[in-house]
């Protein structure tokens, strides 16, 4: 039997097989993006590595390749396989709400993993509140966290929205789950990439995956990753999933010192073990938790 999330709505067009779903994702995620990558670069908003320059640059290479990946995904969902963008996660009621509550949450677990880190030794503190000295730096962390918001937001709709339901609709839920963890990790691997990066980034897909399907929409889980990101990458003068902001800390200036297991070295404290071992309880958390049924999208397992 198949399974549906999100919303039971028939799809009208081609759904993809769950096998060659996670391989579209990502050609979603390169082609769009590709030709502005080299554009940025040919810029100077980033340099050969593709890490941005400057704030200035974070802004545009958080606006300009997403929006691209956002449409070519919307493209493919209205014209290739023909349902509604209820199906893919954006449903439910008190739209707003779920979105700030999350944005909270987000930003609050991040600060408490970087507190911890730095509580056991994983950090020193140099500095407090070193943006208020700058207006320009208060000005540029505040579109950071709009841009932040579209990134984010993206990110969501591309892997928890459309290839958990598409794989989810094709299989099951369980496929779905692996299927959107493998294709997200996928696309953040780099050279060289340290392990406890891969565990990080899959344990990151595995939460907003069970976030997702607890809450029965994105929405949530879209704030909740902007908030992640924007105080992972403007609070404490740390990178935040390997690049740099280039702006002072808007908290408090830590510096890494000690094992990298502990602070999560080059990629920032999102990569720390603390941090992985906390979304892997939250997630554990939210799989045991009641899945929520709004009365506009009922959770469903009708066969398709």
């Amino acid at each position: 039997m198949k399974q549906s999330i999100y919303s039971s709505e028939p799809h009208r067009g081609w759904l993809p097989w769950a096998w060659l779903a996670p391989i579209i994702g990502v050609l979603l995620i390169a082609l769009p993006g590709l030709p502005f990558d080299i554009l940025l670069e040919e810029l100077g908003l980033v340099d050969a590595s593709g890490e941005p320059s400057s704030a200035a640059g974070f802004c545009v290479f958080l606006l300009v390749p997403f929006a691209a990946m956002a449409t070519a995904t919307w493209l493919w969902i209205r014209f290739v396989e023909r349902r509604e963008l209820s199906t893919v996660g954006l449903t439910g009621t008190a739209r707003l709400r779920k979105y700030l509550s999350g944005l909270g949450i987000g930003i609050a677990m991040m600060v408490a993993a970087t507190v911890s880190v730095w509580l056991l030794g994983g950090f020193r503190a140099e500095d407090v509140f070193p943006a208020f000295h700058s207006p320009a730096a208060l000005f540029w962390i505040a579109a950071l966290l709009a841009c932040f918001v579209v990134q984010a937001g993206v990110e969501e709709f591309i892997f928890r929205g459309w290839l958990l339901s598409a794989v989810t609709r094709r299989w099951n839920l369980t496929a779905g789950f692996v299927a959107a963890t493998v294709a997200f990790t996928f696309v953040h691997l780099s050279r060289h990439i340290p392990l406890q990066d891969v565990v990080m980034t899959a344990t990151f897909s595995l939460f907003a995956c069970a976030w997702s399907w607890r809450a029965n929409s994105i929405w949530g889980v879209m704030g909740w990753h902007a908030g992640w990101n924007w105080i992972g990458g403007t609070g404490f003068d740390v990178p935040i999933t390997g690049l740099e902001v280039h702006l002072p800390a808007l908290l408090v200036r830590l510096v890494p010192e000690g094992s990298a297991v502990l602070n999560g070295g080059a990629a920032g404290p999102e990569s720390s073990v603390l941090t992985t071992g906390m979304l892997a309880v939250a997630t554990l958390a939210l799989l045991l938790l009641p899945r929520r049924s709004d009365n506009d999208s009922r959770p469903s397992h009708e066969e398709e």
